[in-house]
């Protein structure tokens, strides 16, 4: 475990063993980490001597957390809900707290034009180095732009790819670690994967130990090493300033993850075009996303409806009744 989660308080047993679980079942948990130690810190400064949690603690807990929004609370009151379930079957005397309402999203994503895309992706190209520095992620930066609007995938997923698992022959890409630690298969279009192999020739002739290994990542460095979610950010921040598109900050967008919201909404349009009814064509959206469930697919057909209203009659009456309307459902990590 990293350093910064070596938790140290009489708590720390239980929340290594809750990690081992999700880690047991390809769940990475890197935000139930953070909370765990903030838990952590705080049983340490409370002097907390048996893992004994009351309701009383957890309030005075909460009474700590006066700058944490709604939807910050939820998730951490989750992980107090499955740290205390955990804790009460293994006959530790715990309250479990229960979760308050779970919160709306309280922004709308930001969709990309035709135009804005081929924009960044252009200036994205355009791009280059005024200085010798090695560690530069510059270099995968057009590719990686593309493959998340082509694939609609998450950052961290198409930073996750090793060379193994993308299968040109056979046009899809094999994503094995997920959000939600399901693995999937991504589809690739001819297009992508053109750029892909112009991509892979290209780094292949880097005097990089390995760099062709299986194992090793699709993605990487001009030094070999692999690089993170922050690189992508940064580098996406430029090219919107460079293609003039206003960026509002404060988690409004537009946001790097917000390409996965245009490729879908993209998708649902050309399958409109091409005669696909909305609804028809949800599971097919849904599976390629990675969702478990067609609800938390169905607000992208909201978001296409509102952004393009000619195709919603090419919702059927049959459809509409069984994905209704009224039955709006919210990815909180998208």
């Amino acid at each position: 475990m990293a350093e910064q989660f070596n938790y140290s308080s009489v708590l720390a047993p239980h929340m290594k063993h809750l990690l081992d679980i999700k880690s047991s079942a390809g769940i990475s948990a890197h935000r139930m980490k953070w909370i765990l130690k903030e838990f952590d810190d705080f049983a340490n400064k409370e002097h907390l001597e048996d893992p004994h949690i009351t309701d009383a603690f957890i309030q005075k807990w909460r009474a700590t957390r006066i700058s944490d929004c709604e939807r910050t609370l939820y998730a951490k009151y989750s992980a107090w809900h499955q740290l205390t379930t955990m804790m009460a079957r293994s006959g530790c005397s715990c309250f479990i707290p229960r979760l308050p309402k779970q919160p709306k999203p309280n922004f709308t994503p930001y969709i990309f034009t035709h135009e804005q895309i081929a924009s960044i992706l252009k200036a994205a190209d355009d791009c280059r180095l005024y200085d010798i520095r090695m560690g530069t992620a510059l270099f995968a930066m057009p590719t990686l732009l593309r493959l998340l609007y082509s694939t609609g995938l998450r950052v961290s997923e198409a930073l996750s790819i090793k060379n193994e698992d993308v299968h040109m022959d056979g046009c899809y890409i094999h994503i094995r670690k997920t959000k939600n630690g399901s693995e999937r298969v991504v589809p690739l279009c001819e297009s992508m994967k053109d750029v892909l192999n112009v991509y892979l020739a290209h780094r292949d002739r880097m005097p990089i130990k390995g760099v062709s290994a299986s194992k090793s990542p699709l993605f990487i460095k001009t030094d070999g090493t692999e690089f993170n979610a922050g690189c992508v950010y940064n580098h996406m921040r430029k090219l919107l300033d460079i293609c003039g598109i206003p960026h509002k900050g404060n988690h409004m967008g537009p946001r790097v993850h917000d390409l996965r919201h245009t490729n879908a909404v993209h998708a649902l349009v050309q399958m409109g075009h091409e005669g696909m009814d909305l609804y028809t064509s949800l599971p097919i959206l849904s599976t390629c996303l990675g969702h478990h469930s067609l609800s938390a697919t169905e607000q992208y057909v909201r978001l296409t409806c509102a952004m393009y209203p000619e195709l919603e009659e090419q919702c059927s009456e049959i459809n509409a009744f069984v994905y209704p309307k009224t039955n709006v459902a919210y990815d909180y990590d998208d």
